[in-house]
């Protein structure tokens, strides 16, 4: 039987310090989590217990105590004569059956005597706090995955439906991530755990949402290892350029040509929004680049009640091609203006 070097495994030194063992874990852990690299689900197991042990005071112990004879003492502690007496120690993921031949050959008695003896400590490795989903070694939730949707102005302002078509790897049903069918590699996915998979989806885009926004729809992402909840599908949006509209925040932003004529002598002009057009008046006198408000005519807030406000900039517009008679109207109104 090979002995396993933990201190190795984990890159630190016999030692380290308890802070300095769990940062090595979680590097890692990171590093060769099967979510981040396929294929390394071995190599994460052989991390997972090297933590197990050093992270327990006891566990430590009890491994810092073996010598060049560690075999006839692990021998010893698997026909239940364990030499290693006065050491407790409860396993964080259940009975060792999970850890690998030296772990159960050096703690597997503690796994039956668990419970017999008062005052033992409890090691458990938290994957929430290692950012890790699901339990370690065992059931682990999907990981989350995000995709850019390119939607309108028009769909931004009232929700839309959308259809997503994803293509991600997903664990392989057989061997349900794991790569292995009764210890040889799975059929299905040829040992690698993972097979391309398609999802067909029908997501609901709120109205209000801008670029940038992030639009989370549970339980859509990949599937888990181990059977493991599927992770979440996030739809980074980006709301296309509007041809008439511009956008600031949940204000809207419009100009609007009148004639000059009208706008020397007032007028009430169609407006487009888009809730539909309006009517606004243009008082008398009204200058090119006066902005009028309509209130509630902006973009809905996404969150909460109400909405924004649209903007209308006047842009006086000269006519073009003037007749004879419209410039000698022109002429007369300048000749009275400066009088």
């Amino acid at each position: 039987m090979e002995f396993k070097d933990y201190y190795k495994i984990l890159g630190v030194e016999r030692t380290a310090t308890d802070k300095a063992i769990k940062t090595a874990y979680r590097r890692l852990a990171r590093k060769h989590h099967p979510d981040v690299s396929k294929g390394s689900a071995d190599k994460f197991k052989e991390i997972n217990e090297a933590y197990e042990v050093l992270s327990d005071p006891d566990k430590r112990k009890r491994y810092d105590s073996l010598g060049p004879d560690w075999e006839r003492q692990a021998r010893a502690g698997a026909a239940g004569g364990s030499p290693f007496e006065g050491f407790e120690v409860h396993f964080g993921q259940g009975d060792p059956g999970g850890f690998s031949d030296f772990f159960r050959a050096v703690f597997g008695d503690l796994g039956r005597a668990a419970g017999r003896r008062p005052g033992g400590r409890t090691a458990r490795i938290d994957p929430e706090d290692f950012g890790f989903p699901g339990d370690i070694g065992g059931r682990q939730r999907g990981q989350d995955v995000e995709v850019g949707m390119d939607i309108l102005l028009e769909e931004a302002f009232r929700g839309a439906s959308k259809t997503v078509d994803l293509e991600m790897d997903e664990p392989c049903p057989v061997c349900r991530g794991s790569g292995q069918e009764r210890g040889q590699p799975c059929s299905r996915c040829r040992g690698t755990g993972w097979i391309k998979g398609r999802r067909h989806l029908e997501v609901r885009i709120p109205a209000g949402v801008d670029s940038g926004s992030r639009v989370r729809v549970a339980g859509e992402g990949p599937g888990g290892i181990g059977g493991g909840g599927r992770g979440d599908l996030f739809l980074r949006v980006n709301v296309l350029l509007h041809p008439r509209f511009h956008r600031k925040g949940d204000d809207l932003y419009i100009d609007l040509a009148v004639p000059a004529a009208e706008a020397a002598l007032g007028v009430e002009l169609p407006v487009p929004t888009l809730k539909g057009q309006v009517s606004m008046k243009i008082p008398a006198e009204t200058s090119s680049g006066r902005t009028f408000r309509l209130p509630g005519y902006g973009m809905p807030h996404l969150k909460g009640a109400g909405a924004g406000d649209q903007y209308v900039k006047v842009q006086v517009a000269i006519p073009q091609g003037l007749t004879a008679r419209e410039r000698e109207l022109f002429e007369e109104l300048r000749s009275l203006r400066r009088g």
